[in-house]
C-alpha cells in the first residue's frame, strides 16, 4: 500500500457507524485500520484488521502510528451508559491526543433535551432533560475542553441511523415486522423526526478529516433526512413495494406500546432506558445543516426512496414473504 495515503484508525470498527465509516473512508482511498473487540466480518480492500483492545493503550499506539484521524464509533450497551460510556471515550480520547491525530465523535440530539426547537443548529443551547443527555453534554464538554490543551476534535451531530449494521430504531422497531406485513413507528405520525443514512453520515466523516484547518474543537451538524412518521411509513411501502415485499392491499401500520415499556421498565432495565427516551418522537426536530455545508462543501446525499430501499437489501429483506404472498403459495 502507498504509505504517503493517510491513515485513519476506526474504533469500533465492528458496529454500524464503524462499518460505514471503514467502507468511506477505504473508498476514499484512505489507509483504515479497523480496531474492534471481535474482527470484522469482511473489510474493503485498504483496511486492516486491529483486534487490540481500547484499554491496550500502548499496543493499539504502536499499531496506529502516523493516524491523521481517530474515528470513534464505540457504542456502550444502552443500559450502560452511566458506568461505560465516559471511561471508554477516555480512552479514545488518549490515544488520538498521544497519536497527534483529530479524534472524531458521532454527537445526538439528546443534548438538547425535551424542549429543544424544532430546528437544531451548532449554537442551540444544551439543555438535557435525560440523564444519557446529561452523559453527552458531559463528553462533549470535555472534548471542548481538552481541545485547549492539545487535542484536535470534531463532532459531527446526526440524527438516528438507518443504513448500514443493526441495532436500532429502524431495524428493531420499525421494519422488524415487515415480513409480516407491518410496519411500526414509535411515535405520531404528524411529528419530524431525523435520521442520518449512515453511508452518507460516514462520508461526511471522510470530508472532515481531510481537513486540517479546521478549528481545535468543531461542532456540525449532519443535516441528513428530516420526515414525518407519515412520510417514512410512506416512503418505506414504496421501497417494499419496489422490491416485491409488500402485501397486495399495502403494509398494515402500529405504534408502539409505550404504557406497557414504561411499567415493563420497573423489571427491565433496557425498556426503562428506551422510555425515558421517548420524548424524540413527541417532539419535532430537524439539524440544520448549513454550516457543514459552508465548512466542508456540498457531500454526497441519497434520497430517501433509495436510502431505504438500500437499507432493506442490508438487512437481507428482498424477497421476505409477506402474508399475500403466502396466502398465494
Amino acid at each position: 500500500m502507498n504509505p504517503t495515503f493517510p491513515t485513519v484508525l476506526v474504533i469500533g470498527a465492528g458496529g454500524r457507524l464503524g462499518q460505514a465509516a471503514v467502507h468511506a473512508f477505504a473508498a476514499a482511498g484512505w489507509r483504515v485500520l479497523a480496531q474492534a473487540r471481535r474482527a470484522p466480518v469482511s473489510l474493503p480492500p485498504g483496511a486492516t484488521a486491529v483486534d487490540t483492545a481500547l484499554e491496550d493503550t500502548a499496543a493499539l499506539l504502536a499499531q496506529a502510528r502516523g493516524a491523521r484521524a481517530v474515528v470513534y464509533a464505540v457504542n456502550p450497551p444502552y443500559t450502560a451508559w452511566k458506568t461505560q460510556l465516559m471511561s471508554l471515550a477516555r480512552l479514545g480520547m488518549d490515544v488520538a491526543e498521544r497519536l497527534g491525530a483529530t479524534f472524531m465523535l458521532p454527537g445526538n440530539v439528546y443534548n438538547f433535551g425535551d424542549t429543544m426547537p424544532a430546528r437544531l443548529v451548532e449554537t442551540t443551547p444544551a439543555r438535557p432533560s435525560t440523564a444519557k443527555g446529561a452523559i453527552r453534554c458531559e463528553l462533549e464538554a470535555e472534548l471542548e475542553a481538552r481541545s485547549r490543551s492539545g487535542l484536535r476534535s470534531v463532532v459531527l451531530r446526526a440524527g438516528d441511523f438507518f443504513g448500514a449494521g443493526t441495532g436500532n430504531w429502524f431495524d428493531l422497531a420499525i421494519v422488524k415486522s415487515i415480513g409480516r406485513g407491518k410496519l411500526v413507528y414509535p411515535g405520531p405520525l404528524d411529528v419530524p423526526h431525523a435520521w442520518a443514512y449512515l453511508p452518507d453520515l460516514a462520508r461526511a466523516f471522510v470530508a472532515a478529516a481531510a481537513r486540517d484547518d479546521l478549528p481545535a474543537h468543531t461542532r456540525l451538524h449532519f443535516e441528513g433526512h428530516t420526515l414525518t412518521g407519515g412520510e417514512l411509513l410512506a416512503a418505506l411501502e414504496r421501497s417494499a413495494a419496489a422490491l416485491g415485499i409488500a402485501p397486495e392491499g399495502g403494509l398494515r401500520h402500529g405504534g408502539m406500546p409505550w404504557r406497557l415499556i414504561r411499567a415493563g421498565g420497573l423489571f427491565v432495565p433496557m425498556w426503562r432506558e428506551l422510555a425515558g427516551m421517548a420524548y424524540l418522537w413527541r417532539v419535532p426536530h430537524q439539524l440544520d445543516g448549513s454550516e457543514m455545508r459552508r465548512v466542508l462543501g456540498p457531500l454526497p446525499s441519497t434520497d430517501i426512496d433509495t436510502a431505504l430501499t438500500r437499507s432493506l437489501l442490508s438487512l437481507g429483506l428482498a424477497g421476505a414473504p409477506t402474508p399475500a404472498r403466502r396466502a398465494a403459495a
